[in-house]
Order: C-alpha cells, then structure tokens, then sequence
C-alpha cells in the first residue's frame, strides 16, 4: 500500500507535478489529486493503484513501508514512529517545540 503523503513525498523526490505522474501512469490529473488528498491510506481501484505504483517504481522511487528497512539503500522517505501533525501548526515557538527551522 501507499499513503497520500508518500505519494507527495515520491513526487517531489522525482521533481515531477501532477500531470507528469498522470502521464507516467496512465492516470487522469483528478484521480492523481483525488490520491494524494487521501487522509492517509490512498484508497481506489486495485488497477490504478498498480499503475501509480509501477510509475513510481520505474521513474526510481522504492516505497518503504513501516518496519521496512531499505533493501539497498539510498534515498527514502518515512515519518518517525512519533510523528505528530500536530507540531506543524502553530508560532514560531511551535516551530522550535518540534525542532523544525525555518529556512529563508
């Protein structure tokens, strides 16, 4: 499986907007959208998941799931097991609280 924010994640590693990925895999522009504003788990037809996966996986992206070491290597993207949305809202202090700086 692949959740909405791997999706995005994947996407900006390939350096790659929506129409491009549309076009990798054969999707439509609203499905890849309907995709990635998906609350977590990207949910749809097992085909156009398999399109959007295969895409991914050709353009050179590998999915790492929970617990899943990288085989090879390289780059991934994964959310720490105590991640918490809720550290990105907020002031600056907010900012600070989650470790997060801000880059001008």
């Amino acid at each position: 499986m692949i959740t909405a924010p791997q999706l995005r994640a994947a996407r900006a590693l390939l350096g790659i907007d929506q129409r491009k990925l549309a076009d990798l895999s054969g999707l439509s522009v609203p499905t890849i959208q309907r995709m990635e504003a998906s609350e977590s788990m990207i949910r749809g037809n097992v085909d156009s998941l398999m399109k959007l996966i295969g895409a991914l996986e050709l353009a050179g992206v590998e999915l790492i799931g929970d617990g899943i070491p990288s085989q090879v290597g390289g780059r991934g993207v994964r959310l720490k097991a105590d991640f918490d949305p809720a550290k990105l809202s907020g002031d600056a202090t907010g900012r600070a609280n989650a470790g997060l700086a801000t880059v001008t």
